[in-house]
């Protein structure tokens, strides 16, 4: 993994996402390397090259300490790119840096991850008057996590993050995506159930991005688990509209006692 040290000239990016105003990246390249990932498309890097680099921007912490002196108050959300808590993150600490900045004009944020080191900084984020922390999970199965996304944190850690910040009263809520074509809509109920008893509040439902290189990407992965890839075929290779509809309906259907929001 090849760390590149750069200088970034702005911080915080006007965001299009629903309930974000600014997106804040600390980081530019993501060491979990997950196979599904569609950042190298959006970004316009080499696909063969993702997953190779980080760059760390190390002086984002001054920059955005400036420009929260200029900005309109809004919500910032960490990351919207990268994984804000990556592996490189607990030596570099930007995003910890870049929170204690943002904690001094206490602009609302919303902090996405599927890294258990955002515990690390659990008493920091607790101190924000308005915060929600977004844990990416698109499966319960471990096995399947291990093969698309090896070097992320297992699913009982992610679920964990859930429960900590819940107990201190931090608003929590899961990105449920991309969802696995693994999953059934009779799974659906539990797995709800499951990030309901973790203290979610909130989730947000995804589907498998098959920007350019990505199907071939999954397939190439998936070629020592042939019963797998056949299940990526018939759910989502060949029309996955048909499969998320149904995983859509089903969720609507539910009348749990949580808010589902749609990313499709």
């Amino acid at each position: 993994m090849k760390i590149n040290k750069v200088k970034c000239k702005t911080a915080l990016s006007t965001s299009t996402l629903p309930g974000l105003d600014y997106s804040l990246n600390p980081y530019r390249g993501c060491q979990h390397n997950c196979t599904y990932c569609y950042v190298p498309n959006v970004l316009k890097i080499n696909r063969k090259e993702w997953g190779t680099f980080v760059d760390i921007k190390t002086n984002i912490p001054v920059i955005l300490s400036k420009e929260l002196h200029k900005k309109k108050p809004g919500t910032i959300g960490i990351s919207t790119i990268t994984d804000p808590y990556q592996p490189v993150e607990k030596k570099y600490q930007l995003t910890r840096y870049c929170l204690e900045q943002i904690l001094t004009h206490d602009y609302p944020v919303c902090i996405q991850t599927k890294s258990k080191l955002i515990l690390r900084d659990i008493n920091l984020i607790s101190k924000f008057s308005d915060v929600e922390v977004m844990v990416s999970i698109g499966t319960l199965n471990e096995n399947d996590r291990k093969i698309l996304e090896p070097f992320s944190s297992p699913v009982d850690e992610r679920l964990n993050i859930l429960k900590k910040f819940s107990e201190i009263g931090v608003k929590t809520s899961v990105f449920f995506g991309p969802i696995y074509p693994t999953i059934k809509t009779s799974d659906l109920s539990n797995i709800v159930d499951v990030f309901i008893e973790h203290g979610a509040t909130e989730i947000m439902i995804d589907k498998f991005n098959l920007k350019t290189g990505i199907k071939e990407n999954i397939e190439t992965t998936l070629q020592k688990k042939p019963e797998l890839l056949e299940t990526f075929k018939k759910n989502i290779f060949n029309n996955n509209l048909i499969y998320y509809n149904k995983i859509k309906e089903t969720m609507k259907q539910l009348n749990k006692n949580i808010k589902i929001i749609e990313a499709f």
